[in-house]
């Protein structure tokens, strides 16, 4: 593997950008009742500085964590710059989640100070321990709050030195902590914003959560890096996404399949629209997708990568993207595909996405307090996504699903994703999801969870099974349909398939 020579950490990349362009626009919040604050990134520094001072006076400082239960506003982005600009590290937590789950992270990673919104302070405070917190306004945009003093005597962090704990969306189980330094934020905000072709003049929309990894490595750290601005929404709306791009002249954005379908079904075309780039994760149909590329007025690349990753270590090209395939290995990342003994497949054939780099660098540093399952998730420097996918002779990657979406049904192997596309092509639904199902003969059987695209006339299961059983071989067809309002969803729109195989169990 080959190292970065020219790793910088996150703080130095922060500092960059303001010292290069300090005059220039930073950070556009819009509140929830439409007002709007901007920020260049001169005076948005200013507030970090102050941010700081508040901070060192609660013991914040070099190994220290913030604990950060926000939704999108200023105060995260302030605390996140100023906790990582001090040397400290930030555990992001849903802001809406249930206190067990704030008191797991608080209680895994030891926190000196916490951050909640003071609409939620009843949640946040049986979790919180003890320790000191900052009940925010989250639709603020004045920082009264905050000391005139500005702290300047910036640490110099290491490149290794951790810089966030991340815990995993918890789609299969419970959340693993996932440390990220210094150097894996700025190496997120360079290799992403060389995929998207990034510019100062460019402007990232952000709908997606903060507390998640998409919204910092993908869009901020990579605006950061760029000296670009952010265009920052407090919340996701799928009828407002489009207008809010034209309102703030958005030239780039990032979302999952889900929100893109919710926009489909909730939103329409508008003009003056200046989106040039969107990412998204995972597939949606042709059709959609044609739809989301006409009323974008771009098409839409697909990308893959992880928390684990840093990067997406996929991305498609901007010359004729394909909404099926992942694309190809982004420049400046390490990907193969390997089979169960670690040797590297050929073109055509199916097997586990690998991912090499060095850790702390261009890979996360591992999962927190776990040796055992950080060494297990590598084989030598090869970084185990446990993720299926094959390549074409062109280097274009296409997803099989997760080994955990691989059933044996009588010993046949069946990709729950393929069974998935199968359903989710049917004109009258939205989107499915497939499991295993027990059975007593077949070991395991595919059964299907089916959101309609109109819910006031869902398709029948007897329609269902047809469709299915015309385009799939009989191990394949689902041997169960059920029809729900919504699929269980993490915050940022991933599947708890967990859930829905509890269901079945």
């Amino acid at each position: 593997m080959s190292s970065w020579p020219d790793a910088v950490t996150f703080a130095q990349s922060w500092a960059s950008a303001v010292a290069a362009r300090p005059n220039a626009s930073f950070l556009v919040f819009e509140a929830p009742d439409g007002t709007v604050t901007e920020w260049t990134y001169g005076e948005f520094d200013a507030i970090v500085g102050s941010v700081a001072t508040e901070l060192v006076s609660h013991n914040v400082g070099s190994g220290v964590a913030v604990h950060v239960a926000l939704t999108n506003c200023p105060t995260f982005v302030a605390v996140w710059i100023a906790a990582t600009r001090l040397g400290a590290w930030i555990v992001p937590s849903d802001p809406i989640g249930r206190t067990p789950e704030l008191a797991d992270h608080i209680g895994r990673t030891a926190p000196v100070v916490g951050f909640c919104s003071r609409d939620r302070a009843a949640a946040y405070e049986p979790a919180a321990r003890g320790i000191p917190m900052f009940h925010i306004d989250e639709t603020d945009a004045s920082f009264a709050w905050l000391p005139a003093e500005r702290f300047t005597a910036w640490p110099e962090p290491a490149l290794t030195d951790r810089a966030a704990v991340m815990f995993t969306s918890g789609t299969t189980g419970r959340p693993k902590g996932v440390e990220i330094t210094q150097a894996n934020y700025a190496f997120a905000g360079k290799t992403m914003a060389g995929a998207a072709e990034l510019t100062p003049h460019d402007r990232q929309l952000v709908v997606l959560p903060l507390f998640h990894a998409n919204a910092q490595y993908y869009s901020f750290a990579s605006a950061i890096w760029a000296g670009a601005s952010v265009a920052l929404m407090h919340t996701f709306s799928a009828s407002g996404f489009l207008p809010q791009a034209a309102r703030h002249k958005a030239t780039c954005a990032s979302l999952f399949a889900a929100p893109l379908r919710m926009i489909l079904a909730r939103g329409g075309p508008v003009d003056g629209l200046a989106l040039r780039h969107c990412w998204f994760a995972q597939n949606i149909t042709p059709d959609q997708y044609d739809t989301v590329s006409e009323w974008f007025g771009c098409a839409p690349r697909q990308l893959y990568g992880m928390t684990e990753t840093i990067p997406a270590v996929l991305t498609d090209a901007p010359e004729q993207p394909d909404c099926s395939s992942m694309g190809y290995v982004t420049g400046g990342c390490e990907v193969e595909i390997h089979d169960a003994a670690g040797s590297r497949l050929d073109a055509g054939e199916i097997g586990e996405i690998v991912v090499g780099g060095d850790r702390g660098i261009t890979l996360f540093a591992g999962y927190l307090d776990d040796p055992t399952t950080t060494e297990a998730s590598f084989r030598g420097d090869w970084f185990l996504t446990g993720d299926r996918a094959s390549r074409n002779t062109e280097g274009r990657f296409y997803f099989d699903g997760r080994r955990s979406d691989v059933l044996k049904v009588a010993g046949e192997n069946v990709s729950t994703v393929e069974v998935e596309a199968v359903v989710t092509a049917h004109p009258a639904v939205l989107e499915a999801s497939v499991v295993g199902a027990p059975d007593p003969v077949r070991d395991e059987v595919p059964v299907a969870f089916v959101v309609a695209a109109d819910p006031a006339s869902p398709p029948s299961v007897d329609e269902l099974t047809a469709w299915c059983t015309e385009r799939l071989g009989k191990a394949k067809v689902p041997r169960e349909f059920t029809i729900l309002d919504e699929l269980p969803r993490t915050s940022v729109g991933k599947i708890r398939k967990f859930l829905l195989k509890e269901a079945v169990r």
